[in-house]
């Protein structure tokens, strides 16, 4: 399952320092994503993707809120760097279900 979707980066403010920046799924592929993976998620409901952002593609994990919401994705520093990206700012993003 592959997802194309653009979407505005985000600080988590949970923790007390700035490295935590995600984006959320839409919601309506979020719900496909839930039905798609049924009970096979990982630890905390995770799930195994490869994500391209622009030039820079990665394996990393998506997930689940904790109010059925949207997945989230957690982009890594050198990825924002790589892009040119900070919070508020929105990337195209596509996201493969990896083992699915």
């Amino acid at each position: 399952m592959i997802v194309e979707f653009t979407a505005e980066l985000w600080r988590w403010t949970a923790r007390r320092d700035d490295t935590w920046v995600f984006v959320s799924l839409p919601p309506e592929e979020s719900d496909d994503i839930r039905e798609v993976v049924g009970a096979r998620s990982r630890g905390f409901g995770a799930v195994r993707v490869r994500v391209t952002i622009g030039h820079t593609s990665w394996k990393t994990s998506i997930f689940p809120s904790a109010d059925g919401g949207p997945y989230a994705l957690p982009l890594k520093k050198s990825v924002r760097s790589s892009e040119n990206l900070d919070v508020g700012d929105t990337a195209s993003i596509t996201v493969e279900l990896l083992d699915f």
